[in-house]
């Protein structure tokens, strides 16, 4: 897999273990699991800082555009021909372009990146 799309995908893995951190009751997350949430959400923040800075301006312009979007995923899979962003159905010459994952492509209808699921 291309390294820049793996910095993607560890983005939005970081992004949603945030999400859910900051969305948790508090109180429950420190008694039970004995952490610190605000120090917690501040590694996370750091962390996601570190890798967004190792991707190249442009596309950490393209995935600002869905850091807005409650919930958005910026990285999406493409099964069986369809993405998974806006379930638009790619074409075939794109298809042979994503098999291999090793270039960062993005979704020419909904503009998110993609990553190919080899589906038996």
């Amino acid at each position: 897999m291309h390294p820049q799309l793996e910095i993607l995908l560890q983005l939005q893995d970081l992004k949603s273990q945030r999400r859910e951190l900051a969305e948790h009751d508090r109180e429950v997350e420190e008694q039970e699991f004995h952490i610190n949430v605000d120090d917690a959400i501040a590694e996370l923040d750091n962390r996601i800082s570190e890798l967004r800075e190792e991707l190249p301006k442009p596309l950490q312009s393209r995935l600002a555009r869905f850091a807005g979007q409650s919930g958005a995923r910026a990285v999406v899979p493409v099964i069986n021909g369809i993405c998974y962003g806006c379930f638009s159905a790619l074409p075939t010459a794109a298809m042979s372009d994503l098999q291999r994952n090793d270039r960062v492509n993005h979704c020419e209808h909904c503009g998110r990146f993609l990553y190919v699921v080899v589906t038996d």
